[in-house]
């Protein structure tokens, strides 16, 4: 008896000393927006302001992330590029150990911007700049083949029917491209509007079918708005956030999606804008 004692002594001690200590210092250094340290500053060249801004969120107790407009960083810092002159918003979000969220927003003076995409103007202009179905082509949207074609082909449809296609998305609606936030505005016939941001890629190229020259010149990509009519006809009117970029001047855009498992000449769809 004495040693069964003894026994369950020693195993209740035993599973103490292994047993998980609870850390209560866990949910301890949670700060308020007014505590936080966090930093922006432009790099100079030439002796004034560059677009190139280091951020830095070093010490503070939380997760980070930054939103500079026309991108987003998660860290406690880094090198980042801004689009615009003048006076530019960046918005720092900090996730707390105990799941609060802060934010704090600060604002960056730039006086020159260096190396920023020549297409940004070309998609936003000076600032922003609107977009429409290219009234003086002969089809607007329609399907044709896959890396040949590079407007539609087979099925076409003028800019007069695309309202019947594609309800408050034709003829009278635009999309506003924005440098600020990389914002994507589509303005539909009715009145309504759907909002969400772009992003572009322009090392993203591809060959055409006979692997002589380009097809895609880059890859337009939208977040929570497509462009006008951007569905999938044969997939349900799923909309199609990604696409290529097959033609971008200061007037035309036409932009191209392969219908998933297409190859050369499967079934592609185009859409073809002018600038107003």
């Amino acid at each position: 008896m004495k040693n069964i004692s003894v026994y369950a002594i020693a195993v209740f001690c035993l599973c103490m000393a292994c047993a998980p200590v609870e850390d209560r210092e866990e949910l301890k250094g949670s700060i308020t927006a007014d505590q936080l340290k966090i930093s922006a500053i432009p790099e100079i060249r030439d002796g004034v302001n560059s677009n190139y801004v280091i951020l830095n969120s070093d010490g503070n107790p939380c997760l980070s992330s930054w939103d500079y407009g026309s991108g987003t960083l998660i860290g406690t810092g880094g090198r980042v590029q801004l689009l615009l002159t003048g006076d530019n918003e960046i918005i720092y979000t900090g996730l707390n150990p105990d799941g609060t969220k802060i934010t704090k927003t600060l604002v960056v003076h730039v006086d020159r911007t260096y190396d920023v995409a020549p297409e940004w103007g070309i998609f936003c202009g000076s600032g922003e700049k609107v977009w429409t179905w290219d009234d003086q082509a002969p089809a607007v949207w329609g399907n044709g083949g896959y890396l040949s074609n590079v407007a539609p082909g087979w099925w076409t449809v003028a800019v007069a029917d695309m309202e019947e296609q594609t309800s408050g998305e034709g003829a009278n609606a635009h999309m506003t491209f924005s440098l600020k936030g990389a914002a994507l505005t589509k303005n539909k016939s009715d009145g309504s509007t759907e909002k969400g941001t772009f992003s572009f890629d322009m090392t993203k190229t591809t060959m055409n079918a006979g692997n002589d020259g380009l097809w895609g010149i880059g890859k337009l990509t939208t977040t929570r708005v497509t462009v006008l009519s951007g569905k999938q006809p044969n997939g349900g009117n799923a909309p199609v956030y990604s696409y290529d970029i097959l033609q971008l001047t200061d007037n035309e855009m036409v932009l191209g999606w392969p219908e998933p498992g297409a190859g050369a000449w499967g079934t592609a769809w185009y859409w073809l804008f002018r600038a107003k």
